[in-house]
């Protein structure tokens, strides 16, 4: 594998933002859930909770590896994927910090 490959210099960052977009697939689905039935109560309430979570959460992914990936080069591990995870869901502050 070529070191000078940079999708080989970011593959701790590439598969951090997989498997925290993975995991808050499921996040999204039981926020969606508990938000439509305190809400709404109906399917349709749910099922746009859930894409409106899941648009937010797909942006910000999209804005977080934009910011971070060049930076990332620790190995992949179980906090480095929480941080990931709690990254997607908090991306506007990292838009607010400089």
């Amino acid at each position: 594998m070529s070191y000078q490959d940079p999708l080989y210099r970011m593959r701790h960052a590439i598969a951090g933002v997989a498997l925290a977009l993975l995991l808050s697939v499921f996040a999204a689905a039981l926020l969606g859930r508990w938000l439509g039935d305190a809400f709404g109560d109906s399917y349709a309430w749910r099922a746009g909770l859930y894409s409106a979570l899941m648009l937010y959460v797909v942006v910000g992914a999209v804005v977080l590896f934009m910011r971070v990936a060049a930076h990332e080069t620790r190995p992949l591990s179980a906090s480095r994927v929480a941080l990931w995870f709690a990254s997607l869901w908090l991306w506007p502050a990292l838009l607010l910090r400089r």
